[in-house]
Protein backbone atom coordinates (compact mmCIF):
# COMPACT_ATOMS: atom_id res chain seq x y z
CA UNK A 1 0.00 0.00 0.00
CA UNK A 2 1.41 3.42 -1.37
CA UNK A 3 0.82 6.98 0.51
CA UNK A 4 0.40 9.87 -1.96
CA UNK A 5 3.02 12.14 0.28
CA UNK A 6 1.73 15.05 -1.40
CA UNK A 7 -1.80 14.84 0.44
CA UNK A 8 0.41 15.28 3.84
CA UNK A 9 1.11 19.21 4.58
CA UNK A 10 3.24 19.82 7.35
CA UNK A 11 0.70 22.42 9.85
CA UNK A 12 2.22 25.80 9.26
CA UNK A 13 0.29 28.82 11.52
CA UNK A 14 -0.53 31.85 9.57
CA UNK A 15 0.43 35.17 11.45
CA UNK A 16 -2.43 36.36 12.99
CA UNK A 17 -3.90 40.12 12.97
CA UNK A 18 -5.36 40.27 17.02
CA UNK A 19 -7.42 43.25 17.75
CA UNK A 20 -7.51 44.07 21.71
CA UNK A 21 -10.76 46.01 22.17
CA UNK A 22 -13.41 47.12 24.50
CA UNK A 23 -15.00 50.33 26.45
CA UNK A 24 -12.90 53.53 27.14
CA UNK A 25 -11.68 53.18 30.87
CA UNK A 26 -11.65 49.05 30.77
CA UNK A 27 -7.71 48.93 30.52
CA UNK A 28 -6.60 48.49 27.01
CA UNK A 29 -3.61 49.90 27.20
CA UNK A 30 -2.50 48.58 30.08
CA UNK A 31 -3.12 45.09 28.74
CA UNK A 32 -1.39 45.93 25.96
CA UNK A 33 1.88 47.41 27.68
CA UNK A 34 2.17 44.25 29.91
CA UNK A 35 2.09 42.02 26.73
CA UNK A 36 5.29 43.74 25.72
CA UNK A 37 7.03 43.69 28.82
CA UNK A 38 7.00 39.67 28.46
CA UNK A 39 9.15 40.43 24.77
CA UNK A 40 6.68 37.83 23.17
CA UNK A 41 7.11 37.64 19.39
CA UNK A 42 4.33 40.14 18.64
CA UNK A 43 4.53 43.21 16.30
CA UNK A 44 2.48 46.30 18.49
CA UNK A 45 0.44 48.36 15.85
CA UNK A 46 1.66 52.07 17.09
CA UNK A 47 -2.12 54.14 16.52
CA UNK A 48 -2.00 57.49 14.92
CA UNK A 49 -3.56 60.30 17.16
CA UNK A 50 -4.63 64.21 17.06
CA UNK A 51 -4.96 64.34 20.59
CA UNK A 52 -1.88 65.92 22.92
CA UNK A 53 0.28 63.60 24.47
CA UNK A 54 -0.57 62.95 28.33
CA UNK A 55 2.98 63.32 30.23
CA UNK A 56 3.97 59.87 30.15
CA UNK A 57 3.48 59.36 26.77
CA UNK A 58 6.15 59.09 24.04
CA UNK A 59 5.53 59.38 20.23
CA UNK A 60 6.28 56.98 18.18
CA UNK A 61 6.24 54.44 21.30
CA UNK A 62 3.12 55.23 22.88
CA UNK A 63 1.35 56.49 19.74
CA UNK A 64 1.85 58.68 16.52
CA UNK A 65 0.74 62.40 17.63
CA UNK A 66 -0.12 64.46 14.62
CA UNK A 67 -1.55 67.61 13.89
CA UNK A 68 -5.13 67.65 12.51
CA UNK A 69 -3.66 68.57 9.08
CA UNK A 70 -1.02 66.01 8.96
CA UNK A 71 -3.75 63.67 10.11
CA UNK A 72 -5.78 65.22 7.06
CA UNK A 73 -2.96 64.80 4.86
CA UNK A 74 -2.86 61.01 5.57
CA UNK A 75 -6.52 60.05 5.11
CA UNK A 76 -6.36 62.09 1.42
CA UNK A 77 -3.40 60.00 1.08
CA UNK A 78 -5.27 56.62 2.02
CA UNK A 79 -2.79 55.85 4.16
CA UNK A 80 -4.82 54.54 6.80
CA UNK A 81 -6.35 51.12 7.48
CA UNK A 82 -9.18 52.57 9.66
CA UNK A 83 -9.73 56.15 11.40
CA UNK A 84 -12.40 57.74 13.44
CA UNK A 85 -13.39 61.20 15.06
CA UNK A 86 -13.28 59.97 18.66
CA UNK A 87 -13.52 62.46 21.98
CA UNK A 88 -12.73 65.99 19.51
CA UNK A 89 -9.76 63.77 18.19
CA UNK A 90 -8.57 61.67 15.63
CA UNK A 91 -7.32 57.85 15.72
CA UNK A 92 -6.11 55.86 12.69
CA UNK A 93 -4.39 53.03 12.31
CA UNK A 94 -1.42 53.07 9.26
CA UNK A 95 -1.83 50.73 6.54
CA UNK A 96 2.13 49.68 5.39
CA UNK A 97 2.50 49.46 9.34
CA UNK A 98 0.36 46.45 9.63
CA UNK A 99 0.97 45.16 6.03
CA UNK A 100 4.30 44.70 6.19
CA UNK A 101 4.49 43.05 10.05
CA UNK A 102 1.99 40.27 8.42
CA UNK A 103 4.28 39.98 5.73
CA UNK A 104 7.63 39.52 7.89
CA UNK A 105 5.11 36.00 9.37
CA UNK A 106 4.44 38.03 12.87
CA UNK A 107 1.27 38.40 14.27
CA UNK A 108 -0.18 41.53 14.84
CA UNK A 109 -2.18 43.06 17.63
CA UNK A 110 -3.91 46.53 17.90
CA UNK A 111 -5.68 48.09 20.34
CA UNK A 112 -8.52 49.78 19.13
CA UNK A 113 -12.03 51.24 20.37
CA UNK A 114 -15.11 49.40 19.80
CA UNK A 115 -15.44 51.51 16.72
CA UNK A 116 -12.39 50.97 15.35
CA UNK A 117 -12.67 46.98 15.88
CA UNK A 118 -16.18 46.98 13.91
CA UNK A 119 -14.05 48.53 10.84
CA UNK A 120 -11.45 46.32 11.00
CA UNK A 121 -13.82 43.23 11.19
CA UNK A 122 -15.00 44.56 8.21
CA UNK A 123 -11.96 44.94 6.27
CA UNK A 124 -10.60 41.24 7.42
CA UNK A 125 -13.49 39.02 9.02
CA UNK A 126 -10.35 36.55 9.57
CA UNK A 127 -9.22 39.02 12.39
CA UNK A 128 -9.32 38.08 16.00
CA UNK A 129 -11.39 40.68 18.08
CA UNK A 130 -10.90 40.36 22.16
CA UNK A 131 -13.64 42.50 23.80
CA UNK A 132 -12.08 43.16 27.50
CA UNK A 133 -14.33 43.60 30.30
CA UNK A 134 -14.93 44.89 33.75
CA UNK A 135 -16.96 42.75 36.41
CA UNK A 136 -19.64 45.54 35.99
CA UNK A 137 -20.82 48.66 34.72
CA UNK A 138 -20.31 50.68 38.25
CA UNK A 139 -16.58 49.65 38.17
CA UNK A 140 -15.95 50.41 34.64
CA UNK A 141 -17.69 54.19 35.43
CA UNK A 142 -15.02 54.06 38.23
CA UNK A 143 -12.50 53.68 36.22
CA UNK A 144 -12.74 56.16 34.12
CA UNK A 145 -13.48 58.83 37.20
CA UNK A 146 -10.19 57.63 38.60
CA UNK A 147 -8.23 58.79 35.27
CA UNK A 148 -8.79 62.49 36.24
CA UNK A 149 -7.75 62.95 32.36
CA UNK A 150 -10.64 64.78 31.05
CA UNK A 151 -12.51 67.75 31.81
CA UNK A 152 -16.39 67.00 33.56
CA UNK A 153 -18.32 67.11 29.83
CA UNK A 154 -15.87 64.99 27.98
CA UNK A 155 -15.95 62.55 31.22
CA UNK A 156 -19.93 62.21 30.34
CA UNK A 157 -19.60 61.73 27.17
CA UNK A 158 -16.82 59.11 27.63
CA UNK A 159 -19.08 57.27 30.30
CA UNK A 160 -22.10 57.36 28.07
CA UNK A 161 -20.18 56.35 25.10
CA UNK A 162 -18.71 53.19 27.66
CA UNK A 163 -22.06 52.27 28.40
CA UNK A 164 -23.28 51.69 24.90
CA UNK A 165 -20.01 49.79 24.29
CA UNK A 166 -20.24 47.03 26.63
CA UNK A 167 -23.91 46.15 24.50
CA UNK A 168 -21.44 45.10 21.96
CA UNK A 169 -19.37 42.69 22.99
CA UNK A 170 -21.45 39.88 20.66
CA UNK A 171 -19.51 41.42 17.93
CA UNK A 172 -16.65 39.79 19.15
CA UNK A 173 -14.91 36.37 19.30
CA UNK A 174 -13.64 36.24 22.76
CA UNK A 175 -14.22 38.17 26.05
CA UNK A 176 -12.02 38.54 28.71
CA UNK A 177 -12.80 39.83 32.03
CA UNK A 178 -10.09 42.40 33.14
CA UNK A 179 -10.26 42.55 36.59
CA UNK A 180 -8.53 45.05 38.72
CA UNK A 181 -5.31 44.00 40.15
CA UNK A 182 -5.40 40.70 38.04
CA UNK A 183 -3.95 42.12 35.18
CA UNK A 184 -1.71 39.08 34.39
CA UNK A 185 -4.88 36.80 34.46
CA UNK A 186 -6.11 38.82 31.61
CA UNK A 187 -2.73 38.72 29.69
CA UNK A 188 -2.57 34.98 30.06
CA UNK A 189 -5.62 34.71 28.35
CA UNK A 190 -5.08 36.55 25.19
CA UNK A 191 -2.01 34.17 25.51
CA UNK A 192 -4.04 31.18 25.39
CA UNK A 193 -6.17 32.77 22.86
CA UNK A 194 -3.67 33.11 20.22
CA UNK A 195 -2.03 30.10 20.85
CA UNK A 196 -4.79 27.93 20.28
CA UNK A 197 -5.63 30.03 17.39
CA UNK A 198 -2.80 28.72 16.07
CA UNK A 199 -3.61 25.50 16.32
CA UNK A 200 -6.74 25.25 14.85
CA UNK A 201 -7.39 22.58 11.87
CA UNK A 202 -8.97 25.64 9.58
CA UNK A 203 -6.32 28.63 9.79
CA UNK A 204 -7.11 31.96 9.42
CA UNK A 205 -5.64 33.76 6.60
CA UNK A 206 -5.76 37.59 7.21
CA UNK A 207 -6.29 39.66 3.68
CA UNK A 208 -5.61 43.47 3.96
Amino acid sequence: MTHDMNQFQVHKPEPLLIVISGPSGVGKDTVVDRMKTRSLPFHFVITATTRPPRPEETHGVDYFFYTKDEFAEMIEKNELLEYAYVYNDFKGIPKIQVREALASGKDVVMRLDVQGAATIRELCPEAVLIFLTTESEEELVNRLKARKTEKLDELKLRIATARKELDRVDEFDYVILNRDDQLDEAVDAIEAIIHAEHHRVDQRKVTL
